[in-house]
């Protein structure tokens, strides 16, 4: 097959990990069809590139608005038509339901080439206080639709994805949405032969808002002996180390900064507890990385893990206290807390690998 991924942005080459998940699904693709990548806003250069046997066509724009961005929509079908000319399309497949799924329903309609459009992010959301979502402003409320109206077929990762599709004010039938989970790369994430540090928690993700960091270090203040390492940079770090210290946890938490992608696993052995206390995620990755190095997570309510909640525990959002009893009550049977992360494990085996994921892609593809 002819498969056409489109992007706002991807890898610059194989040892940039921009975005982990999709340079895992391309490369896996390409391993078994001719794979091209449009990359609408990075890397910051116009270029034709490979990477891992697809070729990529970045239009390196960044960060443009207004009739720019109007401008970068048009440039973007010209190139895919152009593309389609040289060898056509089977099928395009817009990673994110914003104007990737906007640009590829209206190529796809131009070309006669069927559309799939993945929600990957903040697209079916809106939260003001913190300036997080696209569904905050008529513009973007309207690019959303256009992309998954225009689509053949939706994919979301988790049951709550796709549950914000008619919350948003989306009208798409039942039999166009499909829930396929996005895999994680098993040679990369898997168990250590060494036991957890006792006490130990790990929380992955950028330092903005919408991950609320802050409900996690409250739920901390409320444990005696609990020791946190934070991953992961952004915005909220100067406020979340000015909480902890009024907390009286500064000790008890290392903030370690930005980590390499294929450092993470080491990070997540040494933790008895993954942590998540976001406001909202389309599917949580870190659930899956933690779960394929036997480590249980405890979520809030959003995400993959309300589907799967064998694999730890689910408390709701915002809700410090509750995620403090569900951490204790993990923390004080060990033999429970790895039988979870045994469990976890075998169902990211069996189930969430990049290979289950491109296969199910690729049965969709076909079947369009």
């Amino acid at each position: 097959m002819n498969i056409g991924i489109l992007l706002p942005g991807f890898s610059s080459d194989e040892n940039d990990w921009a975005i982990p998940v999709q340079l895992n699904l391309v490369r896996e693709m390409a391993r078994h069809d001719d794979v091209r990548v449009l990359a609408l806003r990075y890397p910051h250069r116009r270029d034709r590139y490979s990477v891992y046997g697809a070729e990529v066509h970045s239009l390196g724009v960044g960060q443009v608005r207004g009739s720019r961005r109007l401008a970068l929509w048009w440039d973007a079908i010209k190139t895919l038509w152009r593309l389609h000319r040289e060898k056509p399309f089977d099928v395009f497949h817009a990673m994110w339901a914003d104007e990737t799924g906007l640009i590829a329903a209206w190529a796809g309609k131009l070309l006669n080439v069927p559309v799939v459009v993945s929600i990957a992010g903040g697209e079916l959301v809106g939260f003001e206080d913190i300036g997080y979502g696209l569904q905050r402003g008529a513009f973007s409320h309207w690019t959303v639709g256009q992309a998954l109206t225009g689509a053949n077929a939706v994919i979301a990762a988790c049951s709550y994805a796709k549950n914000l599709i008619a919350q948003a004010g989306y009208a798409i039938p039942d039999s166009k949405i499909r829930i396929m989970t996005p895999g994680v790369d098993t040679k990369v994430f898997s168990p250590s032969t060494e036991p957890p540090i006792p006490n130990r928690l790990i929380h992955v993700g950028s330092l903005v808002g919408v991950k609320d960091q802050a409900t996690l270090l409250r739920a901390l203040a409320k444990l005696e002996g609990v020791m946190l390492d934070i991953l992961g940079t952004g915005p909220e770090q100067a406020r979340l180390e000015l909480l902890a210290s009024e907390l009286q946890i500064r000790e008890r938490i290392n903030f370690i900064g930005a980590v390499h992608h294929l450092d993470l696993p080491k990070y997540y052995r040494r933790a008895a507890l993954n942590v998540l206390t976001s406001r909202h995620e389309g599917l949580g990755m870190v659930t899956l990385e933690a779960g394929a190095c036997c480590v249980p997570t405890i979520s809030t309510n959003v995400g993959l893990l309300p589907d799967i909640p064998t694999m730890g525990a689910v408390v709701p959002v915002g809700d410090d206290a509750a995620l403090a009893n569900a951490i204790q009550n993990l923390l004080s049977d060990e033999n429970r807390c790895a039988e979870i992360g045994s469990a976890a494990h075998r169902i990211v085996t069996e189930k969430f690998t990049i290979q289950h994921t491109v296969a199910q892609f690729r049965a969709l593809y076909r079947q369009l």
